[in-house]
């Protein structure tokens, strides 16, 4: 019965955020190549994923705002797109905080990467499967609330690392920049969660 909704009135909100997810995941993807690799080239293709992704994000709320039946609550929908966004805007303002203070990636940041990749990747493929498959895209929103408890652990680790080091005023300084960038990437694994949490609400209500 609820599948019914899912029919095209009007705007396709479930591929705009299936395209909107899609990129995010690229754009995190690129992240992962620069926390692994330090290549600047990456970087530059992280701001374009954000660029783009936000148009995208524009586009569906402009849409949403016009529209008056939508599949599933337009609350839901713009939470869910909000959080997608959010994912790869930390990502995009992580780079941009690490240019500023002048550090590099670490091994850390590399796993934090890694994470969000995944966790990017699940949601987007729960997003994929909530048409048809509900409760397939459930599971994939369990998977990427997990990796939100992963990165979590990564980052006390790379707390613990950071001020197990602490030995001069120079590395007081090194320690509060590198806080910064970590607590980018927590940020962004929250954000991941609330994602994956906006996915199970929806397949409650479809049930």
């Amino acid at each position: 019965m609820f599948n019914g909704f899912f029919k095209r009135r009007g705007p396709d909100f479930v591929q705009m955020l299936i395209e909107q997810a899609e990129k995010t995941r690229e754009g995190l993807q690129r992240f992962e190549a620069f926390a692994k690799t330090g290549d600047q080239e990456e970087t530059a293709r992280v701001v374009q994923c954000e660029r783009e992704e936000d148009e995208l994000r524009r586009v569906l709320i402009d849409d949403l705002n016009r529209t008056f039946v939508t599949p599933f609550d337009r609350e839901d929908i713009f939470a869910l797109s909000r959080a997608v966004d959010d994912m790869l805007d930390y990502a995009y303002s992580t780079i941009d905080e690490m240019q500023i203070l002048g550090v590099q990636p670490n091994e850390y940041v590399a796993r934090l990467a890694s994470t969000l990749r995944e966790a990017a990747e699940e949601i987007y493929l729960a997003i994929l499967q909530l048409r048809k498959h509900p409760n397939v895209a459930n599971e994939h929103a369990v998977r990427a609330k997990a990796l939100e408890n992963v990165a979590e652990s990564v980052y006390r680790e790379a707390l613990m690392h950071l001020f197990d080091r602490v030995h001069a005023v120079e590395d007081v300084v090194h320690v509060l920049k590198m806080r910064e960038v970590y607590r980018h990437l927590s940020n962004a694994a929250d954000r991941g969660d609330a994602a994956a949490n906006i996915i199970g609400d929806i397949v409650v209500k479809m049930s």
